[in-house]
């Protein structure tokens, strides 16, 4: 939906009203008080309390909020509809990723290639593997296409794979 199109629908009736309990503006305005949490809840926390049209609330409108927030038109929307249709708790929580960010490069197949490797005899004239070593000899072995050094110390601290020189030299 565009900033236009909401800046419509913002001048009609609004279709995800706010209007919080006694209890949901206690736990907001604490939120606040607090000032402890991330910006993101902060926001969504002045946001609902800026649009609550319960008798206490301040009922303002969204362009108002936009406005005093320093935020969008769709942010605002989105809080609404959120609060609307899932309740207080999700608004002001992550949803957790369904996938990492980052996909990770050693499973639980490849890691256990790496310590095998990483427990295995040094390389000729060498006292112990170092991770830059391990680096290079994963992908030469064609354990993964890639991994820097600090993703092999990484992976090995996570195991405990500790006996293995922690300079990357």
């Amino acid at each position: 939906m565009t900033e236009a199109m909401m800046a419509r629908q913002a001048n009609s009736v609004k279709r995800y009203v706010v209007k919080l309990s006694e209890e949901e503006r206690r736990q907001l305005e604490g939120l606040l008080r607090k000032g402890k949490s991330p910006a993101q809840r902060l926001l969504k926390a002045r946001i609902l309390l800026k649009a609550d049209v319960s008798d206490v609330g301040e009922g303002w409108s969204d362009s108002r909020i936009v406005t005093a927030l320093e935020t969008s038109l769709s942010m605002v929307y989105r809080v609404r509809k959120q609060l609307v249709e899932e309740g207080l708790e999700p608004v002001l929580s992550r949803k957790p990723r369904d996938t990492p960010a980052v996909p990770r490069i050693f499973d639980g197949e490849k890691e256990a290639k790496l310590i095998a490797l990483a427990c295995s005899k040094p390389p000729k004239g060498r006292a112990r593997w170092t991770l830059r070593l391990l680096e290079n000899k994963v992908v030469e072995l064609g354990i993964v296409e890639r991994a820097s050094d600090s993703t092999i110390g990484r992976t090995l601290k996570k195991t405990r794979s500790s006996h293995i020189a922690d300079s990357a030299g």
